[in-house]
């Protein structure tokens, strides 16, 4: 049955199109036409279809609103190698004949139906006809190129004749977007990655194991389709907890991995390579040094290239910054003369625990003890190491020795974690409670910095230190200290101090 009506719609499609060719005396035979257009490769330009041609009648393939129509030649599915010539193909659209003086109106009035897609012309020649114009429609707008009430009511308003044609449009390499011409290429049903981090003019992916043999490709695809981008790398493993940094494959580019980027309206130099840098960090970079105000400290452990510490030093606070990687060390040097802040900025190239117990230990037992209940200035620290900050935690037990002069004089601490737990929020605060060997409860905070992978989050959890984990108390038969003595002259009971 079914082949029955199929040669049934054929004869009477053939009738039509051999009616429409004697009428307009193309020189086609009205089998090769019909074949032409089934085919998605129709000879000339365009080809007149009337206002209603095939109302009884299903529509031919490049009638329906097709979500391929815009999808490159099929044969490139497989390609590793890319081959832009590969991609052409030509595609039937609708188009509507008018007179050239009249197209910009008909332009403003049609124009959620008018052909949008960036790289293609909108209006082109009329070949038989000098003084008019072609207005490619949207097929995806105009489905069986059969025009809506709304818009036969604008070309009547116009006097422009509501007659559609089909119009031969060819579509090249540069006119697919990166997503289809990678779905195009990877095998069907296979997960198509298009997004990136990009780092100043390099493209960072992070590609799944399915779509590595087609790495070079992509990777060229992507520097095709995003202007500034000139390198494209892949991670290779995973981040290094150490110095973190990752390996990485240059896929396609240029091999220089110094570049440079704008964060919060702070340039930085790094060499991707060798230190970390996320650019979907730049929110967080922010919300901190907001919290900060002029005259307040920075202790940043991991601080990496600066991208708390140098917006925190421009900002008037004073900052002590330190990080593990010397490339890290040396770039975050660099990036602290590139803003002139350099004498803002006391830089270190420690482990995380010989900062907090040596330069951090040794500013807050000088500072401290001076400060007054109504001095506003705080102590802020933090540490930026996801993967294994909260373990650091423990080194606030008993790292200072003697009496808080002033609870709100206690630094406050801003501490990221990896959570894949139910309750993220609940497990790194119980994680930092482990370490601190103290409840936290009604004394933190914690923040959803964002989303890593399913069922992994990054947080933030900030506290102030409590005095009773801060402070080793001196034994009571030793001699008040200095700092003491200076408590008890400003009229502070122990305890208020404690609480």
């Amino acid at each position: 049955m079914r082949t029955l009506w199929r040669f049934g719609y054929s004869a009477r499609l053939l009738k039509t199109n051999h009616f429409r060719t004697a009428a307009s005396n193309t020189s086609f035979p009205a089998v090769w036409m019909l074949l032409a257009q089934n085919s998605g490769r129709i000879p000339g330009p365009f080809v007149v279809v009337r206002k209603n041609a095939f109302s009884t009648m299903p529509e031919t393939v490049e009638d329906k609103a097709n979500p391929e129509l815009y999808s490159p030649h099929p044969g490139v599915r497989g390609m590793t190698l890319l081959n832009r010539e590969a991609f052409k193909r030509t595609v039937v659209v609708p188009a509507l004949k008018v007179k050239k003086e009249i197209v910009n109106s008909l332009l403003k009035s049609l124009k959620q139906s008018v052909l949008q897609r960036p790289g293609l012309k909108r209006v082109v020649e009329d070949p038989e006809d000098e003084d008019s114009r072609l207005v490619i429609l949207d097929p995806h707008k105009i489905p069986g190129f059969s025009l809506g009430e709304s818009e036969q009511q604008v070309l009547k308003e116009l006097s422009v004749d509501p007659e559609v044609s089909r119009y031969n449009l060819e579509l090249t390499y540069e006119n697919f977007k990166s997503e289809e011409i990678l779905r195009a290429v990877l095998p069907e049903g296979q997960e198509v990655t298009s997004g990136f981090s990009r780092v100043g003019h390099i493209a960072h992916l992070n590609l799944r194991d399915h779509q590595l043999p087609y790495r070079h490709l992509i990777g060229q695809v992507i520097i095709d389709k995003n202007p500034g981008i000139t390198c494209a790398v892949n991670k290779t493993n995973i981040i290094d907890s150490t110095y973190r940094n990752f390996e990485m494959e240059v896929l396609a580019g240029e091999k220089n991995l110094v570049t440079k980027v704008k964060e919060n309206n702070i340039a930085y130099e790094l060499d991707f390579s060798k230190v970390y840098w996320n650019p979907r960090l730049s929110t967080e970079h922010g919300r901190i040094v907001e919290l900060l105000k002029p005259g307040d400290v920075l202790f940043d452990v991991f601080a990496g290239i600066g991208p708390f510490a140098i917006p925190a030093a421009k900002k008037k606070c004073r900052v002590f910054a330190n990080d593990l990687n010397p490339e890290s060390y040396n770039w975050l040097l660099h990036n602290c003369r590139l803003n002139k802040v350099d004498t803002k900025v006391k830089a270190f190239n420690m482990d995380g625990r010989e900062f907090l117990r040596g330069p951090v230990r040794e500013e807050l037992s000088k500072e401290l003890p001076l400060m007054k209940e109504e001095q506003k200035n705080a102590f802020h620290i933090v540490m930026n190491l996801p993967a294994l900050a909260v373990e650091f935690l423990d080194v606030f037990r008993h790292l200072l020795v003697g009496e808080p002069c002033s609870a709100a004089a206690l630094p406050t601490v801003h501490c990221y974690g990896f959570s894949k737990h139910e309750d993220p929020a609940k497990d790194i605060q119980e994680r930092a409670e482990a370490s601190l060997g103290t409840s936290l409860d009604g004394r933190c905070s914690t923040y959803l910095v964002r989303n890593v992978a399913p069922n992994k989050e990054m947080l933030c959890i900030s506290f102030q230190v409590p005095a009773d984990v801060l402070y080793k108390r001196p034994c009571p038969d030793e001699a008040k200290p200095a700092s003491k003595r200076l408590c008890t002259s400003q009229g502070f009971s122990e305890e208020k101090l404690l609480s």
